[in-house]
């Protein structure tokens, strides 16, 4: 099935010279890594190569393996391509999800991560994304935990291999080249979360999209489109779901409309509450 037939539809048109042929709601998930191996072994911190980068622990890649089931069961349309920040725990997370949303519908693992050679075959497209990074700053990496230099030495040969076998893209062009630079502001932060959301679904916009990434990003890409609230919490594999109306022009081309947050509060891991009302930082 071509990706824009599997979208949401809802065919339709009017009187006039611009009229659409029908009108289709692009979907994209942002969700949160799961649990990370650094806040159940803190000493496993004085010991890491990379103390800036933890991976998950058996129990994160078990969730993430029960999420990405949860989303195929559950959402009502397909995901057709994923993208993920380079660090190892959303790597780790995207694989798990990739594998769950692809695995048979009657698996028995019960939410156990499952093996590659047990998945059936998925045509979910996965690529490495700079932009969908955590906040590099200190706000969001323990100062005793970040690299001193402020290079992260990211390795996408290194990571790729942890994604299932022939899901990578390497004909996508990523948006940010390079991760931000140490010492990002929130707000420069926030900001890029936003952009980076944005520019994915502009680009395929014909396709359901899944980015995988870190709190933060999933707290902006609530309050960005949801008037009025500010989020409190975001669970490990928590994740909001956006929507958008496409308009598909006689002459072919495509108008987007403005996304909308259909996750409620409390509902898939994600708190908020009214921007007026005291609350903490979002979970990194």
């Amino acid at each position: 099935m071509d990706s824009s037939e599997a979208l949401h539809s809802n065919n339709g048109s009017n009187n006039h010279d611009n009229t659409t042929t029908a009108n289709h709601y692009q979907n994209v998930v942002v969700m949160r890594h799961g649990d990370r191996l650094d806040n159940f072994d803190p000493l496993w911190v004085s010991k890491a190569a990379r103390p800036w980068d933890p991976p998950l622990v058996d129990e994160g890649k078990k969730r993430a393996f029960a999420t990405g089931q949860k989303l195929r069961t559950h959402l009502g349309f397909p995901i057709h391509r994923v993208f993920v920040s380079p660090f190892i725990r959303c790597v780790q997370t995207a694989s798990e999800v990739v594998s769950g949303l692809s695995a048979p519908l009657d698996d028995d693992s019960n939410g156990v991560s499952c093996r590659e050679d047990t998945i059936g075959p998925s045509n979910i497209k996965v690529s490495i994304e700079y932009g969908l990074c955590e906040m590099l700053n200190r706000e969001a990496i323990r100062a005793e935990s970040a690299p001193k230099d402020g290079e992260f030495g990211f390795k996408i040969s290194e990571l790729e291999p942890i994604l299932p076998s022939g899901s990578v893209d390497h004909s996508v062009e990523p948006v940010y080249k390079e991760p931000p630079k140490w010492g990002e502001t929130v707000i420069g932060a926030r900001t890029r979360y936003a952009k980076i959301v944005q520019t994915l679904a502009d680009r395929y916009p014909t396709e359901n999209l899944l980015l995988v990434t870190h709190g933060e990003g999933v707290g902006v890409s609530v309050s960005a489109h949801k008037e009025g609230v500010t989020v409190y919490e975001v669970q490990y594999c928590a994740f909001a779901e956006l929507r958008r109306p496409i308009i598909i022009n006689k002459d072919q081309s495509s108008t987007p409309g403005n996304f909308e947050v259909l996750t409620q509060n409390g509902q898939t891991g994600i708190s908020f509450c009214p921007s007026d009302s005291s609350a903490v930082a979002v979970n990194q």
